[in-house]
């Protein structure tokens, strides 16, 4: 099933120059970029991206963490997008991610993770219209779209 989803390098991606690499896994994947865009985060998108951890321990920390740099948002399409995004990520934690996933390779934090990616199909669904209005993500074709066609 074709989905879009979500993608975000933090600032911790940002300030260490990673943005070019998680780029760069998400296409060799196969994975399509329909918007891209880097942004200082305010504090109300931020809080409205996050409102599901409103009261929890860890939320202020989140919030703060996010708004403390430029991001570089994202929204990718293709089978399965969302799982296959997961898999790329790597488990939340950076210390429990296995190499040769963005988090595996780059992080051993439980906060300063690299990147965030949504959930769910629900969850992407809230997301995305939080960072880009529907006139800023891009329909295209690919050349294997192309040729899947024709086969």
């Amino acid at each position: 099933m074709v989905e879009r989803t979500l993608v975000l390098v933090k600032p911790d991606g940002v300030k260490r120059h990673l943005i070019g690499e998680v780029i760069k896994r998400i296409e060799q994947k196969g994975l399509k970029i329909v918007g891209l865009k880097m942004l200082l985060l305010s504090r109300q998108k931020a809080e409205l991206h996050y409102a599901v951890h409103k009261g929890k321990p860890f939320y202020e920390p989140l919030v703060s963490f996010i708004t403390s740099g430029p991001i570089v948002a994202m929204v990718l399409e293709g089978e399965n997008a969302i799982e296959v995004t997961r898999k790329l990520m790597g488990p939340t934690f950076g210390f429990e991610a296995p190499p040769g996933t963005i988090r595996g390779d780059f992080s051993v934090s439980k906060q300063f993770n690299i990147v965030h990616g949504s959930d769910s199909q629900k969850t992407a669904e809230y997301e995305i219209p939080i960072f880009f209005s529907e006139n800023e993500l891009v329909s295209y074709e690919t050349e294997d779209e192309k040729f899947f066609k024709l086969n």
